[in-house]
């Protein structure tokens, strides 16, 4: 999320009242303090039942209209700003209370004139907006955390991609001035390569998540640089399951491995090797597995490719929380990742 792109009215704080949830607390919440007012009132016994239905009902059905208005008139309250729409609620829901008063007043004693009354009106109006200028300001403060929070993830994230620029760079140039001279046309290939490697890099933005299928293509062509400059020593071996290839992921999320892979695995094999990368996606996970032989002198000598798991899986932390995982395992001269994500479109944590 851009946050430039952000409203500048703040109204959002204004809760989703539309959801049978939300609908569910709240009355439970009316019917706490409806209980909590019973419970302080005097009365021969523990608790006024007569006062307490009364009360109850009359605290409902304020509750639910003023409810059922607030969601009905979100998106304009919303676009009020907090001040005003502070007011425009406050008012409603005063509005509503001195109508169901009234009402209820007449219902119980239709000879009784309001004006007999005044005091119940003017109590009930009272904590009426009380009540609902707490709930807002609670409302509020939980908005501005939530935002906070959301910031700062979203600087946590761009701060650990920007650690993920591809320390190949200058291997990258270096394979690129030597081809110049003898291949001018594949030079501009890995150019462009590069810079769409880069362009993602610097221009992801928050917590945006790319499709899968373009998240590979992004490997392909980082696979397809390294290529060129291990030769025959870098083979690399696909087994992707198709029906993943739009599900959405962090970008860079896999290029690093591969980076680690060809890094740490490839090139300091004298015959090179071979990557193997798999995906498969369940009804509830998508698992994506890559495998790269190990130089039995090269065990336990990770340090840069555990900064890098860690450094992904801080990633994975702040997009998904506690929902995907990243394992590393080594046996027999292989190092694998296995990277599980969630394997539907609503993935985000």
């Amino acid at each position: 999320m851009n946050q430039s792109q952000e409203p500048q009215n703040d109204g959002g704080f204004i809760p989703d009242l539309c959801q049978v949830r939300a609908v569910f607390l709240l009355v439970l919440t009316t019917e706490l303090v409806v209980l909590l007012f019973a419970l302080a009132r005097p009365s021969s016994g523990l608790l006024d039942w007569h006062y307490l239905g009364l009360a109850s009902l009359l605290a409902q059905w304020v509750t639910l209209t003023a409810a059922g208005l607030i969601c009905t008139f979100r998106s304009q309250l919303e676009s009020l700003g907090v001040p005003l729409a502070t007011v425009a609620i406050t008012l409603l829901v005063l509005v509503d209370t001195a109508a169901f008063t009234l009402f209820g007043q007449w219902l119980l004693n239709p000879a009784l004139s309001p004006l007999d009354a005044p005091f119940t009106l003017l109590r009930n109006l009272l904590m009426a907006a009380l009540i609902t200028l707490m709930a807002l300001r609670y409302f509020h403060l939980q908005y501005q955390r939530r935002r906070q929070e959301e910031a700062e993830v979203e600087a946590r994230i761009a701060a650990l991609q920007a650690r993920i620029q591809p320390h190949f760079l200058f291997n990258s140039m270096n394979t690129i001035a030597s081809l110049i001279a003898s291949d001018p046309e594949r030079a501009e290939e890995v150019v462009l390569d590069l810079c769409d490697l880069f362009r993602v890099s610097l221009n992801t933005a928050g917590t945006r998540l790319i499709p899968l299928s373009e998240e590979l293509r992004l490997c392909e062509r980082y696979l397809a640089i390294e290529k060129l400059r291990l030769g025959p020593r870098l083979d690399v071996d696909w087994h992707l399951d198709g029906s993943a290839s739009e599900l959405p992921v962090p970008p860079l999320i896999l290029q690093p491995l591969m980076e680690n892979a060809v890094y740490h695995g490839i090139q300091p094999l004298t015959g090179g090797g071979t990557i193997r990368v798999e995906s498969e996606r369940t009804r509830r996970w998508l698992y994506i597995l890559i495998h790269n032989p190990l130089a039995s002198d090269q065990a336990g000598r990770h340090q840069g490719q555990r900064m890098a798991l860690e450094n992904i899986r801080a990633r994975l932390q702040a997009v998904y929380g506690d929902t995907a995982a990243l394992k590393a395992s080594q046996g027999n001269d292989h190092f694998t990742v296995t990277l599980r994500l969630p394997g539907n479109r609503e993935n985000e944590a």
